[in-house]
């Protein structure tokens, strides 16, 4: 289980100032994704303090690594400046919008459409057995599915399952890390008997 809410940076590894987290407005960050992904995990979009440092889920207080420790899905608590590693656990990270900003309701309607699109094809070319949706709203929005709930949707993208999660931002109150664990354990528990 998770003992600690973040992990130690990597030597190395230099905080961005507030200067340089405030210019990576409108930024992207690439994917990071590799060949027979059991589950892609898409977030909204990335935060200012992601697209500052490059690694998605970066911004302190975000609880994505945590969960996907806490869940089960990495042996270890891993920093963000470790994203790489993912691949050969058999997990990536995309985003359903490439826009960095510092809220995701800063986005449009229409971005988030065009994000669901743009989504669809990464899902078709790189062919995850699930793909994870980190926002029931936003999965709602991009995919015209108004009354979709967390879980395990009806509708795939092509042969992947879609699964949806609640958002691990530390901005969502609604969901606790322990309520997050256990909603990302019932993905990994489906993904790793698929």
């Amino acid at each position: 289980m998770v003992t600690r809410p973040t992990a130690e940076p990597p030597a190395g590894f230099r905080k961005p100032s507030a200067d340089e987290v405030a210019a990576a407005a409108g930024r992207t960050i690439p994917d990071v994704i590799g060949p027979d992904l059991r589950v892609l995990f898409s977030g909204i979009n990335p935060s200012l303090w992601s697209a500052a440092t490059g690694f998605h889920f970066a911004r302190p207080g975000n609880r994505f690594w945590p969960t996907l420790h806490g869940a089960g899905f990495t042996g270890r608590l891993l920093h963000p400046s470790e994203q790489h590693l993912l691949p050969a656990l058999g997990l990536g990270i995309t985003n359903v919008a490439a826009r960095a900003t510092a809220r995701a309701d800063e986005l449009t309607p229409a971005e988030l459409t065009a994000g669901g699109e743009i989504l669809t094809e990464v899902v078709r070319r790189t062919a995850p057995r699930f793909v994870a949706i980190l926002g029931v709203t936003a999965y709602r929005a991009a995919f015209a599915r108004p009354r979709a709930r967390i879980g395990l949707q009806p509708d795939g993208i092509g042969d992947a399952r879609v699964w949806v999660l609640p958002n691990p931002s530390g901005l969502n109150a609604h969901f606790q890390l322990p309520a997050l664990i256990t909603e990302f354990t019932a993905l990994r528990t489906v993904a790793d008997s698929a």
